[in-house]
């Protein structure tokens, strides 16, 4: 046995302290605690929250018990929480933004402007102490900012206990009462939420209908409910023997009277939804690793057949991205018909479900692959919704490629269609735009989503697809349950493959400047070749020679510093400034081809191809 001097145990406790966590299923946190060598912290929020819903009229009261630790190594002398369904208000900031952007979204445009007093939504704080302590907290649309009686120091923790009332929306945008497939209540984001504060300091945007950034932390969650109501979401269902509904493990035992009270549990999670409606059915199916799939669907039989051929479907695609991109580490998850289209959760997402039967695999496929990108990385998807909803719509599209029977060569190619017309509209705005202030809804959609997904689709250009697929697992093992930025990403790219990536993330991400490589001219046995874009790529070509037969050729970008893997045969480096490069050969040329693959997302095709 090794003995250890106090130095080599400091050495050891800071090392552990900055050690990728794992995600847990058992009451083990795996935040990382402030420690003066730390490089690498996270704040930590515990719940425990008790609420009473009535169907009747769709108001809600609750109780909340939040333990805040504060892992920063600043001192917090204010704490802010999200009120998201103040949202849903005539005059709020969702409701003006969706009248007033050029291209509102269908699914809002002047709705909420219409909604009466018991239409509306609304999360009111009544009471708030801080150890006991009442504190002065004020609400400014959908954020509550809150001055502490007394200064959270680092390492430290404190106590805050809430009652809350609430009102749930007409659904209109994600959350809500009686959507468009009559089910009752879709519950996401519908309790005072504690913002996150991380190394750039509090994120508090309101909500104007895009995305969500939280804390981790374990939630205990008892929701009472007309008893004929069914319940699926986030945790795991700790009195199944009470509540019935198809969750009970042995003899039922309701307790008496016209509620349920349904009590959760979920270990480190970011999030808690929840749906309910008396008319579900709920079936389970059994997936890899031990994991449960749960599917909550209305009694309906025009979707019955689809839902239930949707279940082994779903096992499928757990294992796929568990392969593709790492583990998943809880045992369970449900597929829930509710919301207004489809919507990523903790444990579970909300999709509707009268779809055709491909729909609504691609919609599963798209929420399921979510967990990754959303849920275990997190990202902060109001400032990087491009690696959430762009890495999450690369990983679907090849699942639904590979596993549907559809075996197309580039199953992204849509997305680089929908990104040539972005840029032909002269409407591009950098991914670096926060997702509220995108010109335009259209704009934003196929930046998060298209050009979101070319960064992964035309890495497999610059690195290869082999080392695009360990850069996937090598950045979720590295920085899931770590909110990873774009540079994190970059970096388990250069890690992998040993080429320098900078110059990609820069250019892709935090400009507009676009690709564009031609053919000048041919003559002979040589290619002159131009860059006219201003985004750097190497390039790959094709020669047909005249005798019929045809060669690769590869030639790296200079500022690449390395080569991926490939058998064309390899050129020297082209340097960016250089607008001219010649390609000699050792026949005579009858035609060339950049890019064969068109993973490069070179705007102009048309000169690409040449002939002599």
């Amino acid at each position: 046995m090794k003995i250890f001097n106090k130095v080599s145990i400091l050495i050891l406790v800071v090392f552990m302290a900055c050690k990728s966590q794992q995600a847990s299923t058992n009451s083990n946190k795996n935040m990382t605690s402030y420690t003066a060598s730390s490089t690498y912290w996270q704040q930590q929020v515990d719940y425990t929250m008790d609420v009473d819903m009535n169907v009747n009229n769709y108001q809600y009261t609750g109780t909340q018990k939040l333990v805040y630790t504060n892992n920063s190594p600043d001192v917090l002398n204010k704490v802010y929480y999200h009120l998201y369904f103040n949202a849903f208000q005539p005059g709020s900031e969702m409701d003006v933004r969706s009248r007033t952007i050029a291209d509102p979204s269908p699914k809002i445009g002047s709705r909420i402007n219409k909604l009466s007093d018991s239409e509306i939504g609304y999360l009111k704080v009544i009471t708030l102490t801080q150890n006991g302590q009442k504190i002065t907290h004020t609400t400014e649309g959908t954020i509550l900012e809150v001055t502490l009686a007394k200064p959270i120091q680092p390492g430290k923790s404190t106590t805050f206990n809430m009652t809350f009332e609430g009102q749930v929306p007409v659904q209109i945008r994600r959350s809500g009462r009686n959507n468009k497939e009559g089910v009752a209540l879709s519950m996401t984001q519908w309790y005072p939420k504690m913002a996150e504060y991380d190394f750039e300091g509090w994120h508090t945007p309101a909500y104007i209908g895009r995305e969500f950034h939280g804390v981790w932390g374990d939630f205990d969650v008892k929701i009472t409910i007309d008893k004929n109501y069914v319940l699926g979401g986030t945790g795991y269902l700790q009195n199944p023997n009470e509540i019935g509904h198809g969750y009970e493990t042995g003899t039922v035992n309701r307790p008496t009277g016209n509620t349920l009270t349904w009590h959760f549990k979920a270990p480190n999670v970011h999030d808690f939804t929840w749906a309910a409606d008396p008319d579900y059915i709920h079936d389970t199916y059994k997936g890899a690793n031990g994991i449960t799939l749960h599917f909550l669907y209305k009694n309906d039989p025009s979707i019955k057949e689809n839902w239930e051929k949707l279940q082994p479907r779903t096992a499928e695609m757990l294992d796929y991205f568990n392969k593709y991109v790492g583990q998943y580490p809880y045992k369970q998850y449900s597929v829930i018909q509710g919301g207004d289209g489809g919507m990523e959760y903790a444990m579970c997402t909300l999709i509707t479900g009268k779809r055709k039967f491909g729909s609504l695999v691609g919609v599963t496929a798209h929420e399921l692959a979510h967990t990754w990108f959303q849920f275990l990385l997190a990202t902060n998807e109001s400032k990087h919704e491009w690696m959430d909803e762009g890495f999450t719509s690369y990983i679907s599209g090849r699942y639904m490629n590979e596993k549907m029977g559809k075996n197309v060569e580039n199953p992204h190619k849509s997305s680089y269609s929908a990104y040539f017309k972005l840029v032909e509209s002269g409407r591009e705005q950098p991914l670096t735009t926060h997702a509220d202030r995108y010109e335009y809804n259209r704009a934003y959609g196929t930046s998060a989503y298209s050009k979101g997904q070319i960064f992964l689709a035309q890495l497999e250009y610059v690195i290869g697809r082999e080392n695009v697929e360990k850069t996937l697992k090598k950045y979720f093992d590295d920085f899931s349950f770590k909110h990873p930025t774009p540079n994190d990403i970059k970096r388990s790219a250069e890690k992998v493959s040993g080429i320098h990536l900078d110059w990609y993330l820069t250019d892709w991400a935090q400009t507009t400047n676009t690709i564009d490589y031609g053919v000048k001219e041919i003559n002979g046995d040589t290619v002159i070749l131009e860059r006219i874009g201003l985004m750097p790529m190497p390039i790959d070509i094709t020669v047909n020679y005249i005798d019929g037969t045809s060669e690769e050729f590869y030639i790296p970008l200079r500022m690449m510093r390395g080569e991926k893997p490939t058998k064309a045969t390899k050129k020297d480096d082209w340097a960016w400034a250089y607008p001219y490069y010649s390609l000699k050969t050792n026949k005579k040329i009858n035609s060339v081809e950049i890019d064969p693959s068109q993973l490069m997302a070179d705007i102009n095709r048309n000169n690409n191809v040449a002939r002599k």
